[in-house]
């Protein structure tokens, strides 16, 4: 046996003979030591670089793609207390209860960085060519966090204790004359009384777990636990809660939920911090406790950046202007004093001393990323041109300044004015910013010959009582959020002048009446950023308030997250729309494997 396999390994070895190895060995045999060593060296080189060469060519097929895995911690400013979609955006809710209710929480549709709408919890919808009946169907297989399954019945019971006036959710007039019903267990039909073209915009509303709130009385909605302990279907879920001695909750541990209706996050786990203070949050983001955090001021923020923090910003659609009150304070009924109030204001100040350059500086009343935005001119007169043109509009007008007074006056023959008024806002220990913007708005028109008193209300509840729904206040420092429906009907139509409405400069216009009304109805975005456009133009002519800026999300990011888009935003907790698409952890594919 051992013969024949010697005899087989003979023939194989004979088949095979390579002359050429004999001839190198020959040759290598007559090198002297030194010819040895150079041939060596330039084999090893032509070997390491033929190596290299493959080496280079593999990187070029392959690019980098997100991995599971990781985990980030965040910090915030106190602890939550109203992790629900229907108290969320409630006056007595935080920042961080927006936050946690947008990874814990899901809807049948979800907006996109780029504000577009994708389906979440529902696999497709149908919508009547009258534009008056919705119709969505559940996708298969989509789950609670706890397990159990989702029904059209969810989304029934949500909506109807949306329109609940017991649970006085600030969602309720979204859903005011909208009739929803269950037609199978993934099928639910909502019915508008008119079209209204932005009422998909409704349906990223996260939705409550039937199971676990039919038995809770609407008035007790607000105290509940689950409202601290909630049970969602969004891309994270709670694990565990920390809490200190006094039953405080120190932070939060979310994992990554496996059957979130888009698929499972990236990120396997996010911890939620809570602080006391920004000082607080400040030092434990330099220690390294925290790695981002969306809770900073722009002074903190620029320091940070110039410390090599990673900044984060992004506009959000929010319109601070000062509102005048023409049916309070007389003098604004002349569209001259208006007009030269808009020009002695500067602006840019305020953008870069109060915001440090984290704000966009707008002179109407669209925010950036809306429909029928434009950007503010760039070149412009300097502050002190512009305040001798508005000392110039209001001498040419009959106004002169009185040495004695010091004020600007204007007599006429049955009476005096003068050009003294007080600006109502919000204190600063609630919007800090309004403080150095009021006090630079002062400033400018005191220069201009005013005479300006500032009211401050210590609590939102107390503005909005003692100030905005009797209309009582001659300005109004304060601020407007347009949302992603891009409809600013709420705050300019004359029908929202009066208390629930929002029309706080109470502005009346006929053809801008006609001009909301016919947009919020069109179904052609083009043709109503158009319309919303000659509307904004419209207005900005009348001058009913003095529009100042848009302030910028600011967000203090993790070096290692990647994946991140946040777009233009409505509040701070949207940053998280794409959460799931967020990643800590890379590995390397061949491009081939990606499509």
């Amino acid at each position: 046996m051992k013969e024949k396999l010697f005899s087989l390994f003979s023939i194989f070895v004979k088949r095979f003979e390579m002359p050429w190895i004999k001839t190198a060995d020959i040759a290598m045999r007559s090198f002297s030591r030194n010819e040895r060593m150079v041939f060596a060296f330039l084999g090893t080189t032509m070997v390491l670089s033929a190596l290299l060469i493959v080496w280079n060519m593999n990187r070029s097929f392959l690019v980098e793609v997100p991995a599971h895995g990781g985990m980030f911690t965040e910090g915030a400013i106190r602890s939550p207390g109203f992790i629900n979609p229907l108290f969320s955006t409630s006056e007595r809710a935080l920042e961080v209860d927006r936050d946690l209710t947008a990874l814990i929480y899901s809807g049948l549709l979800r907006a996109t960085p780029n504000g577009k709408l994708i389906l979440d919890l529902a696999d497709y919808y149908e919508i009547s060519p009258d534009g008056l009946t919705y119709t969505f169907t559940l996708k298969d297989n989509v789950y609670w966090h706890d397990g159990e399954p989702i029904t059209a019945d969810d989304i029934v019971f949500t909506i109807i204790k949306a329109q609940t006036s017991a649970l006085k959710s600030p969602k309720r007039a979204n859903w005011d004359g909208v009739a929803v019903e269950a037609l199978s267990d993934r099928t639910v039909r909502f019915i508008l009384e008119n079209p209204y073209p932005p009422f998909l915009e409704n349906m990223t509303m996260g939705i409550l777990p039937k199971h676990i709130w039919e038995s809770i009385d609407p008035a007790q909605f607000e105290y509940n636990r689950y409202n601290r302990e909630p049970i969602g279907s969004g891309p994270y879920k709670w694990i565990s809660i920390k809490r200190d001695s006094n039953d405080i909750p120190l932070y939060y541990d979310l994992e990554a939920f496996d059957k979130f209706a888009l698929g499972k996050p990236y990120i396997d786990n996010i911890r939620i911090k809570f602080y006391g203070n920004e000082e607080n949050l400040l030092e434990a983001l330099r220690a390294g406790e925290i790695d981002s955090t969306a809770y900073v001021s722009p002074e903190a923020a620029s320091k940070l950046e110039s410390e090599g923090f990673r900044i984060e910003t992004t506009p959000m659609r929010h319109v601070f202007g000062v509102f005048l009150n023409q049916n309070q304070k007389e003098i604004f009924t002349n569209k001259i004093v208006r007009r030269a109030l808009e020009k002695s204001v500067d602006v840019k100040r305020i953008i870069n001393e109060v915001f440090y350059g984290y704000a966009t500086a707008i002179d109407g009343p669209l925010p950036p990323g809306s429909l029928g935005f434009t950007e503010k001119e760039s070149t412009e007169p300097t502050p002190a041109e512009r305040l001798e043109e508005a000392r110039s509009l209001l001498e040419k007008d009959g106004w002169k300044y009185d040495e004695e007074e010091h004020v600007m006056i204007k007599k006429t023959k049955t009476e005096t004015q003068k050009l003294a008024f007080s600006i109502s806002t919000i204190s600063p220990s609630v919007i800090p910013a309004l403080k150095g913007a009021v006090t630079i708005l002062k400033e400018n028109w005191d220069a201009l010959g005013g005479n300006i008193d500032v009211k401050i209300f210590e609590t939102p509840g107390d503005l909005r009582q003692n100030a905005i729904r009797p209309r009582k206040y001659d300005a109004l420092l304060f601020g407007e959020v347009i949302g992603r429906d891009n409809d600013p009907y709420a705050f300019w139509h004359s029908s929202q002048r009066l208390d629930p409405g929002l029309n706080i400069a109470l502005y009346t216009s006929i053809t801008g009446d006609k001009l909301l009304e016919e947009a919020r109805a069109m179904g052609d975005n083009e043709k109503r950023t158009e319309t919303y456009a000659e509307w904004s133009e419209e207005l900005k002519n009348d001058i009913p308030a003095v529009f100042l800026y848009s302030p910028h999300l600011i967000y203090v990011a993790s070096p290692r997250i990647s994946g991140m888009n946040m777009g233009n935003v409505v509040t701070p907790s949207e940053r998280l729309l794409s959460i799931h698409e967020w990643y800590v952890e890379k590995t390397n594919v061949w491009k081939i494997f990606t499509q």
